[in-house]
């Protein structure tokens, strides 16, 4: 039966009951199996199956009692483990009876393919898993047991707050009240309460109907396995496929800490962490997407999947990055971290020779991909038809980082007002058109990401010598500060970086006002040599740029003087004020 273009329904049936299959993509290809966790049905995993699809034989199924599939009679001790894992080997022998399945699971569907993995009689039938947001109830148990064997002070923490997230768990094991709730008020406004808490988006008939009877009726699974198995888990849960564990920093529900001793559980392990809440595969469909068709492929091509890359390539791997002013110094800097990383790098610059050089030198370091654009940032014509090639060619940047500026020094009276233009227009307007095409197009998509401005210490730190300097990084530090407060409810974190004295090439190249040829050049060369004999390194402000993102910083200093010149402004203005009437040494 088929129900849209492309999607193919069958039934299964498995004991006492049918259950509801769907494909998508070639049948000829590598199959991927995903189980929908509690309380959803096969429709959560719609737009990541529609990504899928064109690589892939893309199959989801509602689990027993759920969507369209048969409910088991009595509905008490039919929903073990042990049943579900007969549904799976069902699906699997009637969608790929020749080769082994891909398996992904998110929250009780990840829950169920832990179970899949880690059994015996299942060998040879699962290539590999993808988990998130769902642990495998042997390893919980064993988790639990050892911090119980040895309470250290941090061994306890870590039990109390992971038992207030469970808090749900309790609830779904009383009798009646869960049923009673999901069938009533709590099924109506589930939807509401999912795209309130969760910034989940409605829409391509997700939630289904089924909701309040799917909740209710899925219940058991809770009460048919967690107390079990968390009192008595299995010793022998060792997985026999390689396993790539995708972790939701902002899950409600799951620590990070249940899976710091997988190691010993896995013997090939991925880990990602993906900036986002409990219900990924609705709210990061793009992400989930693209890592999956990364690890299957690895598996597929006998490669191995385990990550590589930098510290920071569990966050940023398969992850679009644009920088601007990426030909050299503190953009250079941090496309090529970002490389390191394994994310996919645009290296924008209007010298293309220098873009052209950043975006191999980052193909080298580990890059998925990398292109160089060739533009300048201050031109608007220009930076419209990069942001449209970018969206048409590379897909939606996740991480926009608006580094690239120029230099000006000189006093107010010297400075030209074809030299305040100058600099506002990259310095400002830049930071502005990235911001507003790229960022747009991130808010539009609905799936988070990161905007990086690249300021100054000057932004906050007043000198005689830089008005024009220092008024264009004040302005990128206010426009950070509000975009910050503006994108904070669509999951886009928003970060100005103020670096001090950093051995980049501006110095070098940064106009003095007010002064001819020949004391310019003088003036560059001086300063090129006081920013040389302090040399503090671009690479440093690239790792903190990575770690801004990471971390969502709001404001970033970097260099001790940046951040001793930002705490003035904050405690001791008048200082601060009083310093800056000191006559630079340049």
């Amino acid at each position: 039966m088929t129900l849209r273009t492309g999607v193919r329904e069958r039934w299964v049936r498995t004991g006492e009951v049918e259950l509801c299959v769907a494909e998508r993509g070639d049948p000829g290809r590598p199959t991927v199996v995903l189980v929908h966790g509690y309380p959803d049905s096969k429709e959560v995993w719609s737009e990541v199956a529609e990504r899928l699809a064109g690589h892939f034989h893309v199959v989801t199924y509602d689990v027993r009692g759920h969507g369209r599939s048969t409910a088991p009679r009595p509905l008490r001790g039919g929903f073990t483990l042990e049943k579900l894992t007969d549904d799976f080997l069902a699906v699997a022998d009637a969608v790929s009876p020749d080769r082994p399945v891909h398996l992904v699971g998110h929250d009780w569907g990840s829950v169920q393919a832990w179970e899949f993995t880690t059994v015996k009689r299942t060998e040879g039938r699962i290539a590999s898993l993808t988990s998130m947001s769902g642990p495998s109830l042997d390893h919980f148990g064993h988790w639990i047991n050892r911090r119980m064997r040895r309470p250290t002070p941090r061994r306890v923490g870590q039990l109390l707050g992971q038992g207030a997230r469970s808090w749900y768990v309790y609830l779904l094991h009383t009798p009646v009240l869960p049923e009673l709730a999901w069938r009533g008020p709590l099924g109506k406004r589930w939807p509401g309460v999912l795209e309130r808490v969760e910034k989940v988006p409605r829409g391509d008939g997700y939630p289904t109907s089924s909701l309040p009877s799917d909740a209710a009726r899925g219940a058991w699974l809770y009460r048919d396995n967690v107390r079990p198995r968390l009192r008595e888990p299995r010793p022998d849960a060792h997985a026999h496929a390689p396993v790539q564990l995708i972790t939701p920093l902002g899950d409600r529900f799951l620590s990070e800490r249940l899976y710091d001793d997988l190691e010993q559980w896995v013997a090939q392990l991925t880990r990602r962490t993906v900036a986002a809440g409990h219900w990924i595969p609705r709210t990061r469909p793009d992400q989930l997407a693209a890592w999956i068709e990364e690890f299957v492929r690895s598996v597929e091509n006998g490669r191995s999947p385990v990550a590589a890359g930098g510290r920071h390539a569990e966050r940023f791997g398969g992850q679009l990055v644009l920088v601007t002013g990426a030909g050299s110094g503190i953009g250079r800097a941090t496309a090529l971290a970002f490389a390191e990383a394994g994310a996919r790098v645009v290296a924008v610059d209007r010298d293309g020779q220098a873009a052209a050089r950043t975006a191999e030198s980052a193909l080298r370091r580990g890059a998925r991909q990398a292109w160089a654009e060739t533009t300048d940032v201050s031109d608007q014509r220009a930076m419209e038809a990069l942001a449209d090639k970018v969206a048409t060619e590379y897909g939606v940047v996740d991480v926009l980082v608006n580094n690239a500026g120029i230099g000006l020094s000189g006093s107010f009276f010297d400075t030209t007002p074809e030299d305040w233009k100058k600099v506002l227009d990259v310095n400002l307007w830049g930071v502005i058109h990235g911001c507003r095409l790229f960022g747009r197009r991130m808010a539009e998509r609905g799936q988070g990401g990161h905007i990086v401005n690249v300021a100054s210490a000057a932004a906050y730190q007043p000198t005689r010598a830089l008005p024009a300097y220092s008024t264009s990084k004040a302005a990128v530090l206010m426009l950070s500060e509000c975009l910050r407060a503006e994108l904070a409810g669509q999951g886009i974190g928003v970060s100005a970086v103020c670096p001090g004295f950093v051995n980049t090439a501006i110095t070098s190249t940064a106009h003095f006002a007010g002064v001819d040829a020949q004391e310019e050049k003088r003036l560059q060369w001086r300063a090129a040599r006081l920013y040389g004999l302090r040399n503090y390194p671009p690479e440093k402000v690239a790792r903190a740029i990575l770690r801004a993102v990471v971390r969502d910083e709001a404001v970033v200093p970097v260099t001790p003087e940046a951040r001793a010149a930002r705490m003035l402004s904050r405690f001791a203005p008048g200082a601060l004020r009083r310093i800056a009437r000191v006559r630079p040494p340049v």
